[in-house]
């Protein structure tokens, strides 16, 4: 089925801040499997701390992101994606290619967290189980 009449170019201007691109970022990692959250050092309460997402846009866009993943995943498969969802994220939002994306981990997270996609229909889950049955 053809598309419909192109319209042409207009000219003009569109103004992206930088907080709404963090934020971009921020639910594109986040939504990533394997990612138990953004690395908020402590000193950054202080104010003397870097801030777990960077966004800079000046000559093109680049991202610093400080992650924590969970404990027992392959960390360069999560980072692969975690990369992969920024990209795609911030290239739908500006529909323009992105520069460096930097991936830090700053740690592994183990305990009782749930990933994305852990819930799983069907896998036996202990905790989901009604009080006085019995889980096996």
């Amino acid at each position: 089925m053809p598309d419909g009449p192109s319209r042409p170019a207009v000219p003009g201007r569109s103004l992206v801040t930088r907080r709404a691109l963090v934020e971009v970022v921020r639910t594109a990692v986040l939504g990533s499997y394997g990612v138990t959250g953004l690395a908020d050092p402590f000193l950054r309460h202080l104010g003397l701390g870097e801030r777990a997402i960077r966004v800079s846009i000046e000559p093109e866009v680049t991202v610093d992101v400080r992650l924590t993943i969970a404990y027992g995943l392959p960390v360069a498969e999560v980072a692969r994606q975690v990369d992969s969802a920024i990209r795609y994220g911030l290239r739908r939002a500006l529909d323009r290619e992105i520069g460096a994306v930097r991936i830090h981990v700053a740690g592994l997270a183990s305990g009782p967290f749930s990933t994305p996609g852990a819930g799983v229909a069907g896998a036996a889950d202990p905790a989901a189980a009604r009080p006085g049955e019995d889980s096996r």
